[in-house]
């Protein structure tokens, strides 16, 4: 059965500038135009504080940045991944957008804050996909 449950968590101080359901939508659409007609995601808008303290936990990195991914499921070739019962949905992760980093630099890429948002939500699951643009090679 093919089903997607993703989950869209915004922190009170941003729900009325974030359409969930406009997050949901291309998220949705970046999984299946990925091959991934089911699966379970997260994604959470919330502030500068919160994305800063979870870069520094995880990354080492004392900063906010814009969107962080923590997949459920290691990508690396010789890694062992968890195997899910057929019926079930599989996990990918969290993707996690710090909305103030998002509204501020939306003018400077030209985009309006939902356009912005909506490329951070795509781009939080393609790395819970395994894209990776950390070296020019993955980039590519």
């Amino acid at each position: 059965m093919d089903e997607q449950l993703i989950t869209i968590s915004i922190d009170e101080p941003f729900e009325p500038l974030v359409a969930e359901e406009m997050l949901r939508s291309v998220v949705q659409r970046t999984l299946l135009l990925e091959g991934w007609p089911s699966a379970e995601l997260t994604v959470l808008v919330t502030d500068d504080e919160t994305v800063c303290q979870l870069n520094r936990d995880y990354r080492g990195l004392d900063e906010p940045t814009d969107v962080l991914s923590f997949s459920a499921q290691e990508m690396q070739p010789d890694a062992t991944t968890f195997v899910s019962a057929p019926e079930m949905v599989n996990y990918l992760g969290d993707v996690i957008i710090a909305y103030p980093v998002a509204a501020a630099q939306a003018p400077t890429f030209g985009r309006s804050v939902v356009e912005e948002l909506a490329l951070l939500a795509v781009h939080g699951a393609l790395h819970l996909l395994g894209y990776d643009h950390g070296t020019p090679a993955r980039r590519k």
